[in-house]
């Protein structure tokens, strides 16, 4: 049986404190499939590049929905921990789906 699994870790705030602070996430994939070169893959990719494949995929879904993204934030208010945490979770369910 093939088997795909795909993870969202290790988030990463980059120039923290300044206006143009950003968070990447490292993307894991494992499979056994055959249609892979590679059985393991990692990359790291910013939240914007998420709402890019979401709108490549839109274009190509036809009547099939696509996922949600979790939401965006313009600052980090309250707690970043948090926040930065929740946004892990809906990207990975974003991915599962």
């Amino acid at each position: 049986q093939e088997l795909t699994t795909v993870r969202v870790q290790d988030p990463r705030v980059h120039n923290e404190g300044s206006w143009n602070s950003y968070v990447d996430y490292k993307i894991f994939l494992h499979t056994n499939s055959k249609a892979f070169t590679a059985k393991t893959s990692c990359v790291r990719r910013r939240y914007r590049e998420f709402v890019w494949l979401r709108r490549q995929l839109q274009k190509n879904a036809g009547l099939v929905p696509v996922p949600e993204l979790p939401g965006k934030s313009a600052f980090f208010v309250g707690s970043s921990d948090e926040f930065i945490e929740r946004r892990r979770q809906g990207l990975q369910h974003f991915l599962e789906r």
